[in-house]
């Protein structure tokens, strides 16, 4: 498990303690976007089309701090845009990092190494590098060479400053499943805490819309990937999100488990769709239509949805639904998933296995990130 035990601990006490108090809804993660502009452009990226004048702007540090409160998340995860643009990144961080809260940097790394100085080595603190596959790949996505190299080397870096560091990678219809495999061999070597996977969303605003994946060639996809996968290889995500990517375990979407502060407020319903703001996150929590959004509400921009932000959430209700989805976490940690997991092909329309459901497909919570 490659989640250090102080989040696992922070995380399950403030589920117990929101499940204690009745509440079905609350949030695990803040994902606190500071800015929005970033120095590269990405083709799969929809949150660098807005208008220069919004690009230029950014939240001030009292606005952070004050979101990171009110939403009382245990975790915060900062992504953008580039994080390390932001003139006044060290101040939010460091403020972060006093409420002890596990923080989460997230960055294409192209100014990491340069700024490790201004950062203090905490057990609070990690950077997620932005890798999107092996070299080729990477580039390839980010639209710029050289950056898979620039990255890695700031990773060696911060490894050796005494940071935690993870990495994050989207995947896309020309992922070759060899290729990767290969490619999370390599992202160990470098020391790296754990790594995190997802299918790339369809950003209506993305300039490039021909290599986001749909829901049957994504689990197709990850169960290549994953088969037999080594216990060599740390993720930094539970492994029942791993089997949902597998298409092993059914899960429905829980936006709220994440939700997103930005320069524009709380953002309905989540990070990856922008339909509309609450003023406070109490408005966002009470007065959003959450029945809207999810597979299960029919909702087109939903249907092909896989990522992390929504159903993480979802991998934490199962565990703690029942005594059996503990057990079945604790099995599955101590064992991995069933060498049985079904036919390689899926039913494009499978029957709905609830979050009790019996082995093979097995709930799990390693933790949030």
């Amino acid at each position: 498990m490659s989640v250090p035990v102080g989040q696992m601990v922070a995380v399950v006490g403030h589920v117990l303690r929101q499940r204690l108090r009745g509440n079905a809804r609350y949030p695990l993660v803040l994902m606190l976007e500071p800015l929005f502009r970033c120095n590269l452009a990405c083709g799969g990226c929809g949150k660098i089309q807005h208008p220069a004048a919004v690009l230029r702007r950014h939240l001030s540090v009292e606005q952070c701090l004050a979101a990171v409160d009110e939403c009382g998340a245990p975790v915060v995860s900062i992504p953008g845009g580039e994080p390390l643009l932001h003139p006044d990144i060290e101040r939010i961080v460091e403020g972060i990092v006093a409420r002890r809260k596990y923080l989460y940097l997230c960055t294409n790394a192209l100014k990491l190494e340069e700024m490790l100085p201004r950062f203090r080595p905490s057990p609070y603190l990690a950077f997620s590098v932005h890798l999107d596959g092996p070299r080729e790949e990477h580039d390839h996505a980010v639209c710029r060479e050289g950056v898979y190299d620039v990255a890695v080397a700031a990773i060696k870096a911060a490894r050796r400053a005494g940071f935690r560091v993870t990495t994050n990678s989207t995947l896309f219809t020309d992922a070759d499943p060899v290729r990767y495999r290969r490619f999370f061999d390599e992202v160990m070597a470098l020391g790296v805490e754990g790594m995190m996977i997802s299918p790339g969303y369809p950003y209506a605003k993305a300039p490039d819309q021909d290599h986001f994946l749909p829901r049957r060639r994504s689990e197709a996809l990850f169960r290549r990937i994953l088969e037999a996968a080594p216990r060599r290889w740390r993720f930094n995500q539970s492994p029942v999100f791993l089997e949902f990517l597998k298409g092993a375990w059914d899960l429905e979407c829980r936006p709220w488990g994440t939700p997103t502060y930005n320069l524009f407020g709380w953002q309905r319903p989540c990070y990856l769709l922008e339909e509309g703001y609450a003023t406070t996150f109490r408005q966002l929590m009470e007065e959003t239509d959450w029945d809207a959004y999810g597979r299960a509400s029919g909702n087109p921009k939903c249907g092909n949805c896989m990522v992390h932000c929504g159903y993480e959430p979802a991998a934490v209700e199962a565990t703690f639904g029942s005594l059996g989805g503990l057990l079945a976490t604790a099995r599955l940690v101590l064992f991995g998933p069933p060498a049985d997991q079904g036919p390689t092909s899926v039913d494009p329309q499978p029957a709905a296995r609830p979050s009790g459901a019996s082995l093979p497909q097995l709930p799990i919570l390693e933790q949030v990130a």
